[in-house]
């Protein structure tokens, strides 16, 4: 007899489980990382391919990412709110399985946490009730991929790795940011600092990681963008991202954080 929490007949729920783990190793993951692969080499007709630049003017990409930082004070008091809570922050890899490699492997014993808010349309509700100001302001950004609060434990490493998807591209805000010792990112073969109320915007798909050897928290809002592209090519970016991408990956990410509150 099947278990009764099963949602298939006649198979146990640690079975489903196994099912479901195996689904995403070997079909979802590999099936999300061809098709980024696949459409990362048509966007790169665009992006410049490997003269891409590493980090980007913020006022003349997306200059209403300015808000965030002119509301610095109301984002920090928010996430302070959150971290006062308990179980508000997961592990990255046990909200996205795709990113077991880099947020468990290297120094398990620490942890790189996020709260996440919005993805490709669609805010958490966990986050309009716990930051309604901070999803407020973000609605007056406009072309908005992805966005979440990402918190490091002291000394927590992430190990060199590039972003999957040429799309979009990353800003960064830091929030609360140890000034001894504070961690740094390294992107290509540049190098970038974070500072409170500091930001940056760059192209995470670079090969990047982080270097953090210091004893306190690490916390940035982390805000994702449309890729500045021609036409043509944004249509399809935002296509894919809104009607196949959503579909295989964020939905099931905000069911997972929905159902987990």
């Amino acid at each position: 007899m099947a278990s009764p929490e099963s949602p298939l007949p006649g198979v146990e729920k640690t079975q489903c489980a196994t099912i479901k783990i195996n689904y995403m190793l070997f079909i979802k993951n590999p099936l999300i990382r061809f098709l980024s692969f696949a459409f990362n080499k048509y966007f790169d007709l665009y992006t410049g391919g490997k003269k891409r630049p590493v980090f980007y003017d913020i006022d003349q990409t997306c200059n209403k990412l300015r808000i965030l930082e002119k509301n610095f004070n109301l984002i920090k008091s928010e996430v302070e709110g959150l971290l006062n809570s308990t179980n508000k922050f997961r592990p990255y890899h046990e909200i996205d399985t795709l990113q077991h490699k880099i947020s468990a492997v290297e120094n398990p014993e620490r942890s790189w946490k996020v709260f996440m808010l919005y993805m490709m349309g669609e805010f958490s509700s966990e986050a309009v009730r716990a930051c309604p100001q901070t999803c407020l302001l973000l609605k007056r950004i406009p072309g908005i991929y992805q966005c979440f609060f990402s918190i490091l434990d002291p000394q927590k490493n992430i190990p060199a790795h590039n972003g999957s998807y040429r799309g979009y591209l990353r800003y960064h805000l830091g929030l609360k940011v140890p000034t001894k010792n504070p961690p740094y990112i390294r992107i290509k073969d540049q190098y970038y600092t974070w500072t409170e109320s500091g930001s940056v915007l760059f192209d995470d798909s670079w090969n990047h990681q982080v270097t953090n050897q210091c004893n306190s928290e690490r916390v940035i809002l982390v805000v994702d963008i449309y890729r500045p592209l021609p036409p043509l090519p944004a249509k399809v970016n935002y296509l894919l991202t809104k009607h196949l991408i959503k579909k295989f990956y964020a939905e099931k990410i905000l069911e997972n954080i929905n159902n987990n509150k």
